[in-house]
């Protein structure tokens, strides 16, 4: 009986941590493992929080205070004959990627197998040079290019003209979900939620707090519950100044999300774009109802009629609008929830991963 091959894959990231890019390497890793692949999580970054499956190296174990060039060579030293060492089948890159010069040698010098390079968000620019020459050389000779959605892939297509960009969306794990949203929470008021990093001007939630300070929420006691990382400064202030600092509460970041996220009454996302916005899939599975700008990109390619509400993007009045017609509108508010979680079949790890195999021909 012949022995079927039993294949060997890098994956490459900044970290197994806080990121929406850290959390699809982390599933996946999970899922290959599953499918008797053999997985190597390469980080750069020493920064693990996800759960993943496979082998951690962890190269952030070599970054010094300095962060040199001789600091840097020894790092792309140490990945290059890592790769060599090891013999892989194939690379997937979930990096960054905003130096061209460095990102041209790792591609032709260091990467020494078929290679995918992920796309995760709609500022490609911090993926590809603006350069369309440099962009093609970096990626001309990849297996494939994958980007999250529709409209990632037309832009990417219409600026550097590459042949070999697939659309793969982020998965989601919903069975994972279901066991760590059971966890309680120390919060004794209705609320609804918001997720991702504080000081990230792209989030926009010191505008969230002042378009919720507007809204009739406040009144009907509805509060505003803001996870994530980062300086909170920036958001106390705003807290302040629209005297809400009774109401809105930022708890930082927490390991399981989920747990918070299954026990609002919707979450908002109000960001100025986007990838392909895990935040929404995962709330989705928790059967949380949710509103989002129809900023570019991935909301679009999420909600529908049944699940939420696409609110014209960067309309805060029309935002505010629909926050309140879901807290007022019960009827409404109980078919959004009931077909939250089968509205994301289509990014549940099983079938996303499907394609993950397909990509890779792996059977």
């Amino acid at each position: 009986m012949i022995q079927e091959k039993k294949y060997k894959i890098a994956l490459i990231g900044y970290r197994l941590s806080s990121g929406g890019s850290d959390r699809v390497m982390a599933r996946l890793s999970i899922f290959f493992e599953q499918n008797n692949i053999e997985i190597h999580n390469i980080i750069v970054i020493d920064e693990v929080s996800y759960p993943y499956s496979g082998k951690l190296v962890n190269l952030g174990l070599l970054k010094d205070e300095t962060n040199g060039f001789f600091n840097k060579f020894k790092r792309l030293k140490a990945l290059r004959s890592y790769l060599n060492q090891n013999n892989f089948d194939y690379i997937i890159d979930f990096r960054f990627r905003t130096k061209p010069i460095q990102e041209l040698i790792i591609s032709r010098f260091i990467y020494n197998t078929k290679v995918i390079f992920t796309v995760h968000s709609y500022l490609i620019d911090h993926y590809m040079p603006n350069n369309t020459w440099l962009t093609n050389r970096i990626y001309d000779n990849s297996l494939a290019v994958v980007s999250l959605t529709e409209k990632m892939t037309k832009l990417i297509n219409e600026k550097h003209q590459l042949k070999n960009v697939i659309i793969i969306a982020n998965p989601v794990n919903s069975e994972e979900i279901d066991l760590l949203k059971v966890s309680p929470i120390d919060l004794d008021f209705k609320f609804i939620i918001a997720v991702g990093q504080y000081v990230s001007p792209i989030k926009q939630f010191d505008k969230l707090i002042a378009t919720y300070s507007k809204s009739d929420l406040p009144k009907k006691n509805i509060h505003l519950v803001i996870l994530g990382d980062g300086d909170r400064n920036f958001l106390e202030k705003s807290i302040n100044e629209f005297s809400v600092s009774d109401k809105v509460h930022l708890l930082g970041y927490q390991e399981n999300p989920f747990q918070f996220i299954s026990k609002a009454k919707f979450l908002v996302l109000c960001s100025e774009n986007e990838g392909m916005p895990n935040v929404l899939i995962e709330s989705l599975a928790c059967e949380t109802p949710v509103i989002a700008f129809d900023c570019d990109s991935g909301p679009s390619e999420i909600i529908t009629k049944d699940n939420g509400i696409l609110v014209e993007n960067q309309n805060w009045e029309h935002l505010k609008f629909a926050m309140e017609r879901l807290i007022s509108n019960y009827d409404l508010y109980l078919h959004f929830k009931s077909n939250a979680k089968k509205s994301i079949s289509k990014f549940e790890i099983d079938y996303i991963g499907k394609k993950w195999l397909d990509l890779l021909k792996i059977k």
